[in-house]
């Protein structure tokens, strides 16, 4: 039923704006990423969310990947992950034009109470936009930059029925807490991940594939460059079957007191991060993780504007 609402929801976003009340509370509120922002109001949501997506690919089409839903705090959730497809003929939000396929990648908590959309969280990942335009300006990823993938089948494998998905993913999120500051293996991830563990991350730092591919690629470098990295808020656990997820808006805090993350000098900043995460488990470990992080909302707090850079490098004319 909540992904039914769901589903409406973008749907009558798309056709008929105007019957949108019936179908979210009257608290509703809805963010996305970095320059959208926190939206206070459904005509905001419509006007500054939307319509530049729907103008700039008035043929858009939602292709959800992976969703998960469940009840958590009192309410019902849906999270999911997947892209917003169209033709690319308008610029959006100043990425140029290509007139070709353009794949939106979304990540998104969406709240439902009483049959009613209260809230909504979305990252879009913009880098990647920029990325299959050609006009991304900060380093390229060190994991790969593509399209992310559906889930796996899984295997045959005997679940351990003791252990819930969400309480798997607490575990192991605890383990990852237990970084000494010192050795990536002070944290124990084979106790919790297949060894060929998919790791779908956003661009500016790419997929990874593999726990060494993850600490090479990723993990080292963000530690290294955050090293008081903290979870603060999470905003709904959800369980279902052998899928989790879990996010917060913002989700973790940390400092930039290290060097080379995206290849950035040590900028001392506190920052808050915006993050959501979706799981699947293969028996009693975890086998894929998809990742939404709003990097160009890290990097405006770390003093870098995206959309100015890309818009000076690649899109003012002399």
């Amino acid at each position: 039923m909540s992904r039914h609402i769901v589903e409406l929801f973008y749907q009558t976003l798309k056709h008929s704006p105007e019957q949108l009340s019936s179908l979210v509370s009257d608290d509703f509120s809805w963010a996305a990423a970095h320059p959208i922002n926190d939206l206070a109001s459904l005509s905001e949501c419509v006007e500054r969310f939307w319509q530049p997506i729907a103008e700039a690919m008035p043929d858009v089409e939602r292709k959800v990947l992976v969703d998960v839903a469940g009840d958590d705090n009192g309410q019902q959730w849906v999270m999911a992950t997947g892209y917003f497809i169209g033709n690319l003929v308008s610029p959006l939000f100043g990425i140029p034009a290509t007139g070709r396929a353009l794949h939106l990648r979304f990540t998104e908590i969406v709240g439902i109470k009483d049959g009613l959309i209260n809230r909504g969280e979305v990252i879009l990942d913009f880098l990647d936009a920029m990325n299959q335009v050609g006009v991304n300006p900060i380093r390229p990823s060190l994991g790969f930059d593509g399209l992310i993938m559906a889930p796996t089948r899984a295997s045959d494998a005997q679940q351990n029925s003791s252990l819930s998905t969400v309480q798997l993913i607490k575990n192991m999120l605890a383990e990852l807490g237990r970084y000494d500051g010192k050795s990536l293996e002070s944290m124990k991830l084979a106790d919790y991940w297949h060894d060929d563990f998919m790791w779908y991350g956003p661009a500016g730092i790419g997929t990874t594939r593999g726990i060494d591919g993850f600490r090479r690629l990723h993990q080292g470098p963000f530690l290294r460059g955050f090293p008081d990295r903290s979870v603060d808020v999470s905003t709904c656990y959800v369980g279902e079957g052998d899928f989790a997820a879990t996010g917060g808006w913002p989700h973790m805090s940390a400092t930039h007191t290290g060097p080379h993350w995206l290849g950035l000098a040590a900028t001392g900043q506190s920052i808050t991060l915006r993050v959501m995460d979706i799981w699947r488990r293969d028996g009693d470990k975890l086998k894929e993780n998809w990742v939404g992080i709003d990097i160009v909302h890290i990097l405006l707090q770390l003093g870098l504007n995206v959309f100015e850079l890309m818009d000076e490098r690649f899109c003012r004319t002399a």
